[in-house]
């Protein structure tokens, strides 16, 4: 996209450049509360007034986009305060899941196990009553 844009611009950049050119005469221009006049080159002029024109542009677009950037700023702080909060608890669950599997491994070497067949015989033996 940057290619296409800089190439648009130096299209327009080529007609405006021949077209203030090929325009030589010369004009005078009244700057009307100071009462000055000045004469210069018509080709002066048009280069002049699309310069300040493509700056007085990207002037207005820039002040235009200063509250998305306030915000932009905004949210990054808040991304990385968020980051920090969720490396905080990432390590916290870790050691939680060490503290279980801890306490499972406590928990099965603390209790022997009768042998399967035992267990299974106990299921099916009749309680004998007092």
């Amino acid at each position: 996209m940057g290619f296409i844009k800089a190439l648009i611009r130096l299209v327009i950049l080529a007609v405006v450049i021949i077209f203030a050119f090929v325009n030589n005469d010369f004009a005078n221009f009244n700057l009307w509360p100071f009462y000055i006049e000045v004469t210069v080159s018509l080709s002066v002029a048009i280069v002049f007034f699309v310069a300040f024109g493509f700056i007085w542009g990207k002037f207005d677009s820039w002040m235009g986009y200063a509250p998305v950037r306030s915000q932009l700023r905004r949210q990054k702080k808040q991304n990385k305060k968020l980051s920090k909060e969720q490396q905080k608890l990432t390590k916290e669950v870790e050691g939680l899941h060490e503290n279980i599997s801890t306490l499972k491994e406590e928990k099965k070497a603390a209790a022997p196990k009768e042998p399967l067949k035992q267990r299974i015989a106990a299921w099916f033996r009749r309680k004998e009553e007092n």
